[in-house]
Parts: C-alpha cells; structure tokens; sequence
C-alpha cells in the first residue's frame, strides 16, 4: 500500500478541512457549479455487500456512473468471501482489479482489514460501529436549511447506535454541540466520549430525551434494530425516546428533523413528524448521492 492511497473510513482520522472540503465539493455537484466532465471515466468501483441496501448501492453506483466509472457489485453469497476467502486476499485481488473498494459489513475489523491489504481506497459504506458516508449527507442537509452548523445543537434521540457514534465523531470535526438521549445500557461506547473531550468536543450524553432536545436546532434518531441484530427486542428501553411531535416542540421553534432511513414509523419516530414541515429527511436521502461522489473524487482524484 502507498502513501497515496486514500481510504474512507471514519471521520476521526480524516482531517476537518478534507471533511469541509468533500461537503463543499458536494454541495458544488449538486449546484451544477463543479467543474466535473466524467472525471473518473476508465475507472472502476467494486461494490461488496454483506448488508442490505437501498441508498448506499443506488447512491454510489449512480454517482460513480456520472462521474464516468464504471461498477462491480458483490454480495457475499455471490463472492469468495462468502465461502471462507480472507478479507485480506480478497482486497489484494480486487487491488488489481478495480480503482476502488466500497464495502457495507458487519464487524469494523473487515472494512479496517480491507484497508490494510488493498492497494486502492477502501470506502466505508457502515459496519457496525459508523455510518461515516451518512454523517457528511447529514450535515450537507443541515446546513442547505438552517445554515452553517458550527456551534449549533444537534440533539440525538434512541439507540445509541452506529449512527451516534458517527455523531459524535461529526460533532468533533464540524464543531457543534451534540447531546445524546438514550438508555444507559444503549448508549455508545465510553471511549467515543473520552476521544470526543481529548479533541475538545461538546458532546453529552443524557437520560431524559426531553432536556437533551431542549432548544436544539436539530433532531436525529435512528431504526432501534440494527440489520442482521438479533438480540432481544429493545423497544421496552427505547419506548421513551421515541421522537413525536411532544418531543419535538422542546426543540427550536426552527428546528429541523433529520433520519437516515430506513424508518420504521410509530417505533422511533411517529408518522406526523417525519412527514411534517420540520422533517427534511428526503433531502437528506438525496444528499447520500452527491456526497457519494465528492468522496469518490476525494479518494480518486
């Protein structure tokens, strides 16, 4: 692996102005003001799947064919890996093959073993343990409607999941104020919130959803079940963190709801408040396209 290569994997240790500088590229392809004609023509993505898919696969392999390239998708019934071939083999093969791997997993350690092996940049389309691709769709979305999100308040309400770990990652490296409400025997790991006060974030974790929404500009939640977790049904713990429109009037008169989908209505959010005036959940869905192709381009170009 050169020094060149440039892997995608977690916010944390991906610099602030390269962060900015994806979201402004962003921002430009969807304005129509970047200076792009099929950039990335001649190159290849491979795609692999071990989770299923709408917004990640349709996102990045329409955003790849704009941008000139072609794709090679693989689920995992229909790859080596699949039947026992290493992580690492797998990469050196594909390393040959393609320009770049983008790959939706379970346990963090395959995307990270994808890395060290591959020879190409390695996208984080989530595992586990974040979402990095979501967060840059979310705060792209955020700002188009409430304007720069330095020093605002982002209020997170249910599981505290893959999802809220890349908040408070986000929260870190875009500078705003981010307050978790959830169970304590759901809330993310310690060593995210350690990480968050080492890099001087303002991240804060609460019991009660109502005072960690209080006044915030935003309100984000998230499925309470993780795909492929088969775990007991936590909905007993989460019932209280549900996001209605009760808990949504303790927020800013302003404030603007935000979901990276899929929703299961009437579990974290109810019905009237992701298809009301505040939600803005389908423009953050359509951001997953642009930021898809500023982080091809990041890692391509």
């Amino acid at each position: 692996m050169t020094a060149m290569v440039k892997h995608f994997l977690n916010l944390d240790v991906i610099s602030k102005n390269d962060l900015r500088s994806i979201i402004n590229t962003a921002k430009d392809l969807k304005n129509g003001t970047a200076s792009v004609d099929k950039p990335l023509a001649g190159k290849a993505l491979a795609m692999i799947f071990e989770k299923p898919s709408t917004r990640t696969r349709v996102s990045f392999e329409v955003g790849m064919k704009q941008l000139g390239g072609d794709v090679v998708i693989l689920n995992s019934s229909e790859s080596q890996i699949g039947r026992g071939e290493t992580i690492a083999d797998t990469a050196q093969v594909l390393s040959r093959y393609v320009d770049c791997i983008m790959m939706r997993t379970y346990g963090h350690e395959k995307i990270s073993e994808m890395a060290k092996f591959s020879t190409v940049p390695v996208i984080n389309g989530l595992t586990n343990s974040s979402h990095p691709c979501q967060l840059l769709a979310d705060v792209m979305t955020f700002e188009e409607h409430a304007g720069p999100i330095r020093g605002k308040t982002i209020a997170w309400s249910g599981d505290g999941n893959n999802m809220a770990s890349s908040w408070i990652h986000a929260a870190v490296k875009f500078d705003f104020n981010l307050r978790i409400a959830c169970p304590k025997e759901q809330a993310p790991h310690s060593e995210l919130f350690e990480w968050a006060n080492k890099n001087n974030g303002s991240v804060k974790l609460f019991n009660e959803p109502a005072e960690a929404v209080k006044n915030a500009d935003c309100v984000v939640t998230d499925t309470w079940t993780s795909m492929g977790n088969d775990e007991a049904d936590p909905h007993n713990h989460l019932a209280p963190f549900r996001v209605d429109k009760a808990l949504m009037d303790h927020a800013s008169v302003n404030a603007v709801f935000m979901h990276c989908l899929p929703a299961h209505r009437g579990e974290e959010v109810t019905s009237d408040v992701i298809d009301g005036p505040q939600s803005i959940v389908w423009d953050e869905a359509e951001n997953r396209l642009h930021t898809q192709k500023a982080i091809l381009l990041w890692c391509l170009t």
